[in-house]
């Protein structure tokens, strides 16, 4: 097993959340971060002062994904989260080990 973990825009989950459902995904788990790559945030006017957001609001996926779905499961959360804008997002594969329910699962 893979875990699959992508940082995208909060627009884009819906989406993302639909491509990888279409894959067969389970188990889903969405966090709301904050944080910045090569953009580094931005500037915003506020009561006529200027002021610099360096953290920007991003949703963090995540899911268990089979060996043999991984390539899967990254294209389509690559093309789902796409915009062809700087900060489209991350798309991170660690190995899972092991995974375990919860009593009752």
């Amino acid at each position: 097993m893979h875990r699959v973990i992508s940082v995208v825009k909060p627009f884009r989950l819906d989406a993302v959340l639909l491509a990888l459902k279409g894959l067969g995904a389970v188990g889903v788990t969405v966090q709301e971060v904050r944080g910045y790559g090569r953009q580094k945030g931005h500037a915003e006017l506020y009561t006529g002062s200027e002021y610099s957001i360096s953290f920007l609001p991003k949703v963090r996926v995540e899911c268990l994904v089979p060996l043999e779905q991984t390539e899967r499961a990254i294209e389509a959360v690559r093309a789902a989260a796409r915009t062809g804008r700087i900060g489209d997002g991350k798309v991170f594969v660690v190995d899972a080990e092991w995974a375990k329910s919860s009593p009752g699962d």
